[in-house]
């Protein structure tokens, strides 16, 4: 066995909340669990008792618990009739979980990257949403209306979203990067009677305006009945021309005092979020309000150890999946620090010098971010204090060995480096982190409690140390309720229950380990497969992001004389020229650790790597570009004009 980057302290293990939690269940249930591995069993074999369990150790608030906790397990989907229904008696609201807290500390900090800072206590952020609620239902939005948002990660959002969830009504977001056409594309499938729309936001430098968009779309969504504008880069920004607009601050109720929770169904929707679109038309995801609490005060309480006492901060927009996550921390009571802006703003050092100042004592960001952190030789631990800080969270791509190392070499070595992977279609993780785990350079934790989490070979067989799909084997409360406008639920059905009837195939290639970790290989849609061999696209990533000479890549497969070749196009570093020694260099680091199978036929320097909004490279755009293929949502990109540069290349056909 190797040995682990990091291994917790049995005083850290004693205090923490999954040890609590273990406690709990040991006495309620007269078991004799000890350690993740054990619980971990248990959660998945014991579905009914974990979930009520987790509902009791985090302390849901609800009108009605009921005694059933899951109906017609027999049947994953719980959207495929008579699929799995959870907690089918309770009565909750979502929104009153957040704000169960109504004192004077901290639960939001606002940081812009013109350095403007705000800050609002748990009463003051009850008061705020009261205020909105009274407001929205004046406006006569009732349970099962859409509102939605095309704002940026400030405080404003955060009140939108609770009061619409006080309410019954369903929230949903884009981020404000989003052109027209990519917000029209989901918000016009969903037809919301509200748009809230901040008049415009601040990006690497420049200030970018929002309203001209804001007209354009307010104009287009016949359903609107209101356009409440927030503002952030103009005191008094001009509404002339948005149907039915108003300044958020005059929009606020001057006499609501108290806010009722109106309840409902464990499975009453929430939210609607977005897959990436890039292959056709975004697919609107519903998600319902008690799977998504239950399982974010899950994740956030037993496998982060978040408590009233941690500054929480992840990097994220409002167009991605961890802005709900990192917003359902206020249901821990936790302060939360909110940032818009771009993350390498002051010479790369904004976030780190926020650690710092702000005491954060979890970090969030993407793989991304921490590689470009060691590409640029940033060393926050000769620079910054960090006392605060003692865990480390990853998502968006599978974090590199390389990058393991960097975080306990050049941030700090103790401290927990938790990186997770999950998505939008569960709004969470299905593979996460553990403050009683050790890290291992590469690999995941563990498998979340009560996600019957396997790795599949081709025959749908369990294998370890072998990769394959990760699928789960059984129901989990965090399922979608459905997608929107899906009647007969056969879209959904396709997405997930294809592969294999009644097993939810997530759609990522992967490993179990031996030391019970994850390892995530990429998307299984991107993987490469020359000669039949199936490789996932971050096993040559992780190789090429060691080369100083290159900023980032891209790698997809090619068909080509009856198989398939690997490509590889790279983004290099300033002044570095692809020639042929750099070539012959790629291609050894690759063979030496990997196979002969994973060395690229082709490499080829590209200006510029398409990616999504929420910063996720799309190698199947670029696949299809390669093949003269239509990308069918080029409004789904950050930088659509990039495909350009990987259409019509010689080298590739030769």
């Amino acid at each position: 066995m190797s040995t682990p980057l990091w291994q917790p302290t049995q005083a850290r293990i004693d205090a923490a909340n999954i040890t609590r939690f273990t406690e709990f269940v040991n006495s309620r249930h007269g078991l004799s669990l000890q350690g993740y591995p054990a619980l971990y069993d248990w959660s998945v074999s014991a579905l009914e008792d974990f979930w009520s369990a987790t509902w009791d150790f985090c302390r849901v608030i609800a009108r009605e618990k009921g005694e059933r906790v899951l109906e017609s397990p027999g049947t994953f989907s719980s959207a495929q009739p008579p699929g799995a229904r959870w907690f089918p008696e309770a009565r909750l609201n979502f929104a009153e979980n957040l704000l169960r807290y109504r004192d004077d500390q901290v639960a939001l900090v606002s940081l812009l990257e013109t350095g403007e800072r705000r800050t609002l206590t748990y009463g003051e952020l009850y008061r705020k949403v009261t205020a909105l609620a009274a407001s929205l239902r004046a406006e006569g939005v009732v349970p099962g209306d859409r509102v939605a948002g095309f704002m940026p990660n400030i405080p404003e959002t955060v009140i939108a979203m609770l009061a619409t969830a006080s309410l019954g009504a369903t929230w949903s977001s884009c981020s404000p990067d989003f052109g027209i056409n990519g917000v029209m594309d989901r918000f016009g499938q969903i037809e919301p009677t509200v748009l809230f729309s901040a008049d415009g936001y601040f990006y690497n430098g420049k200030t970018c305006d929002s309203l001209e968009r804001v007209r354009d779309i307010a104009s287009r969504i016949s359903s609107l009945r209101r356009v409440v504008i927030v503002p952030v880069v103009d005191e008094a920004p001009l509404l002339a021309g948005i149907p039915n607009a108003v300044l958020f601050g005059s929009y606020l109720s001057e006499d609501a005092t108290e806010l009722e929770f109106a309840d409902f169904p464990f499975d009453h929707p929430l939210y609607i979020m977005y897959s990436s679109g890039t292959t056709g038309m975004p697919k609107c995801i519903v998600h319902g309000a008690g799977g998504t609490l239950l399982q974010h005060l899950k994740e956030h309480q037993l496998l982060v150890d978040l408590s009233r006492s941690d500054v929480f901060f992840y990097f994220t927009t409002c167009g991605w999946m961890m802005w709900n996550w990192l917003v359902s921390g206020l249901a821990s009571g936790a302060t939360l620090v909110l940032y818009d802006g771009s993350p390498f703003a002051r010479r790369g050092r904004v976030l780190l010098d926020a650690i710092d100042a702000e005491g954060i004592s979890v970090f969030g960001a993407s793989a991304k971010y921490f590689a470009a952190l060691e590409k640029a030789r940033h060393r926050p631990g000769e620079r910054y204090e960090l006392a605060r800080l003692r865990t480390v969270l990853s998502t968006g791509s599978p974090l590199a060995h390389e990058s393991f190392e960097y975080i306990y070499r050049d941030f700090k070595s103790d401290l927990c480096l938790s990186s997770i992977s999950g998505g939008t279609d569960i709004l969470s993780c299905f593979v996460g982190g553990s403050p009683i785990l050790p890290v291992y350079k590469g690999e995941i934790q563990c498998r979340g409690l009560g996600m019957a989490v396997e790795i599949w070979d081709d025959e749908g067989t369990a294998v370890t140390a072998e990769k394959g799909e990760l699928v789960c084997t059984r129901p989990f409360p965090c399922t979608p309720i459905g997608f929107w406008n899906d009647p007969g639920h056969e879209k959904y059905r396709d997405a997930y229950f294809a592969a294999w009837p009644d097993i939810w195939a997530h759609g990522d290639y992967g490993e179990l380990t031996e030391h019970g970790g994850v390892v995530i290989h990429g998307r299984s849609d991107a993987v490469l497969n020359p000669g039949g061999v199936r490789i996932g696209t971050a096993e040559i990533y992780r190789q090429v992001e060691k080369l100083d000479e290159i900023q980032e890549s891209i790698v997809v497969g090619q068909e080509w004389q009856d198989d398939v070749r690997v490509v590889l196009f790279v983004v290099l570093s300033e002044g570095v020229v692809l020639d042929d020694a750099l070539q012959a260099r790629i291609k050894e680091v690759i063979r030496s650790n990997t196979t002969p199978r994973h060395v690229p036929a082709r490499i080829l320097a590209v200006a510029d790597i398409p990616r999504t909004i929420s910063g996720k490279i799309v190698e199947l755009a670029v696949r299809n570009v390669i093949h003269d293929r239509p990308v069918k949502n080029t409004d789904a990109l950050a930088n659509p004009e990039a495909l350009a540069l990987y259409r019509n290349l010689p080298a590739l056909s030769e």
